[in-house]
Formats: C-alpha cells, structure tokens, sequence
C-alpha cells in the first residue's frame, strides 16, 4: 500500500470507529448489553487494525 492509501484507510476507520462509539452509548442506554458486548469486540478490531496501519504508514516515513 502506498501511502495516501493507508491515510485514506485510517480516516476511513477512524469515521467508522466514531461512529461505532456512538451507537455503543445508545445501546447502552437503551439496555441491550448483548449488543454492546459485541461492538465494543468490534472496536478493539479496529483498535488493532488502526495500529497495525500506523505502524505501515511509520515504515513508509
């Protein structure tokens, strides 16, 4: 991957991750545990994804 690409994917996770935090808190308060239990799975994912592409984008500087 060149560059711009992984920025353009670590923008593109990011939004994703913001988004996802957002429905974690309106699920939340809504009492669907369950539900929250997988997209906070969801969002250590992305946490390692997001990781592993910084690391790439590190390598490329």
């Amino acid at each position: 991957m060149d560059k711009r690409s992984l920025e353009n994917e670590i923008a593109e996770l990011k939004l994703d991750y913001i988004s996802l935090q957002g429905d974690i808190e309106k699920l939340e308060s809504t009492g669907h545990g369950d539900q929250v239990a997988k997209a906070e799975e969801r969002l250590a994912a992305m946490e390692q994804r997001l990781a592993g592409l910084n690391r790439q984008l590190d390598a490329l500087e």
